[in-house]
């Protein structure tokens, strides 16, 4: 899926329509303290941790896509509903 680097759409701080750049949210840095990170150190050492075989089948076709709207006025971001998409391309326009 091929989409524009700039758009412009709704800010919803500014309250008009404004030119937005799109970004593609990256997963960020998971944290040590987190409930699921601490559970997994408890049961360190018991089994194969969870990980199993890979399911026949593979991979699904498509990924789901977060996007990131950023306003170039207000400086703010705001996001919409995922989308589905076997590749994303940002390209100028």
């Amino acid at each position: 899926m091929k989409m524009p680097k700039k758009v412009k759409t709704y800010c919803k701080y500014c309250g008009k329509h404004t030119l937005h750049e799109i970004e593609k949210v990256k997963k960020g840095r998971q944290s040590s303290l987190s409930w699921i990170n601490r559970q997994k150190h408890r049961r360190q050492g018991i089994g194969n941790l969870g990980k199993f075989s890979k399911v026949p089948g593979g991979e699904k076709p498509t990924r789901r896509l977060n996007i990131r709207f950023r306003c170039t006025e207000c400086k703010k971001a705001h996001t919409r509903p995922t989308i589905r998409a076997s590749r994303f391309e940002l390209v100028e326009v």
